[in-house]
């Protein structure tokens, strides 16, 4: 036993180990298929994005032997030093930052970029995880809710500001957690209502939708009368909220998406909801990458034999648009064997997280398998023309260095975390 405390990769879950090396992989051949042409094809050409990559990918081999060297314990003991740690970051990165596409998102050290707000993700599951795991927390309690929902909102605020919407998105993916541990399901099913509404506000305007919406609500209390006189007598003020915050909420809807978003993002809407078509223009980004994926058809035209992918038909294809690199050299079967690695890995990381010991593992391991959840629905969708580009990239495909050593640091903890429970430290 003495002789496994000192081997830090014993008890480790080879299983995502090999899903991690797979996963990165074919994500740096996409990246390569993307950033290369004739003239480029020298893989060791570090003056090239895929060769960049190369070394981040290399330089996530220290990452994770740092990672894996300590003790479980340690990221249990010092996760609210760590999420603080990240809270600095982002708003420091507002005052020292360097702007690029718009976001103050990024720090540079001598020409490295570092983006914190990939990092925070995996402090803030672990702030999470540490608060919900006091065997005095019960969720059950609004104070306690409360809690939670400054620990997930309080880096969202701080990105906001950079602005960086995408990365604000990824942090409701904490709450299928908080229902996992007993946050009852309404949370969750005033958010979907509230994506409807919102849809449907944009697409028909918001005074037809308030009609429809103050309609329902007065057939439902009619409907109540008729079945209970006095149903009016002890719903009365439920029925009168209820009607201000609907008109509240659905006007806010329209003057938000009319005053507050910027042209680009409603652009973005118009064009998904079928409002206005412009693939010359403002939807050539998301025309060009659905035309891209659906060019490879079943088995894909072979690796770097992609016309419009080495014809750099897709902006940005090598970032969040990778996907469409896959869909167009590798076709259905290599697009579904990607999403199939995938649901593999998050499977694995339920499975393991319901096996733990404690609730510490099981609440952050259901955090990873949340963020990861959302950033390949959110950015698959968003290649393939079903959701509005909001800038959030594939876990090990897209390019960057943050964006790599931020999913290898989010999982690998979780290994580390795993591993605890197999051996006692």
């Amino acid at each position: 036993m003495r002789q496994e405390r000192n081997n830090i990769f014993a008890g480790i879950d080879w299983l995502l180990v090999l899903l991690y090396i797979l996963l990165v992989g074919f994500g740096w051949m996409n990246i390569y298929a993307a950033s290369s042409n004739e003239g480029t094809r020298e893989v060791f050409d570090f003056s090239t994005r895929y060769g960049k990559q190369l070394i981040f990918i290399g330089l996530s081999i220290p990452v994770i032997i740092f990672i894996l060297f300590f003790n479980s314990k340690f990221y249990e003991q010092f996760a609210s030093v760590l999420y603080v740690i990240s809270l600095v970051l982002l708003a420091g990165v507002l005052v020292f930052g360097k702007k690029i596409n718009g976001a103050t998102s990024w720090y540079n050290f001598g020409g490295i970029g570092l983006q914190p707000s990939e990092f925070a993700k995996a402090f803030t599951a672990l702030a999470l995880a540490k608060l919900m795991s006091d065997r005095q927390y019960n969720l059950k309690l609004v104070k306690n809710q409360t809690k939670a929902f400054i620990i997930i909102f309080l880096p969202a605020f701080f990105i906001a500001l950079q602005p960086d919407m995408g990365s604000v998105l990824i942090y409701f993916a904490f709450f299928f957690v908080l229902n996992r541990e007993g946050l009852t399901l309404a949370y969750i099913l005033f958010g979907v209502i509230s994506i409807v509404l919102f849809i449907l506000t944009v697409y028909f305007g918001a005074k037809l939708i308030l009609l429809i919406c103050l309609s329902l609500i007065s057939i439902a209390t009619l409907y109540g009368i008729y079945k209970n006189k006095r149903f009016i007598r002890f719903n009365i003020l439920k029925i009168i909220s209820l009607y201000l915050f609907t008109t509240l909420f659905v006007l806010g809807i329209g003057y938000t998406y009319n005053n507050v978003l910027g042209q680009h993002q409603k652009d973005r809407f118009d064009i998904l909801l079928g409002k206005i078509k412009d693939n010359k223009g403002i939807g050539y980004n998301s025309y060009q990458s659905e035309m891209t994926v659906s060019s490879g058809g079943f088995s894909g035209k072979g690796f770097l034999q992609g016309d419009r992918t080495q014809g750099n038909f897709v902006p940005e294809q090598h970032t969040d648009y990778i996907y469409s690199t896959v869909g167009e050299e590798w076709g259905f079967v290599g697009s579904s064997l990607v999403i199939i690695l995938f649901m593999i890995l998050l499977y694995r990381i339920i499975y393991l997280s319901e096996t733990h010991t404690n609730k510490f593992g099981r609440i952050y391991g259901y955090s990873v398998a949340s963020i990861f959840f959302f950033h390949i629905i959110v950015n698959i969708g968003m290649v393939i023309g079903l959701l509005p580009t909001v800038g959030i990239p594939l876990p090990f495909f897209s390019y960057g260095g943050s964006s790599l050593w931020g999913f290898t640091l989010l999982l690998f903890i979780f290994i580390r975390l795993d591993a605890h429970k197999k051996y006692d430290w």
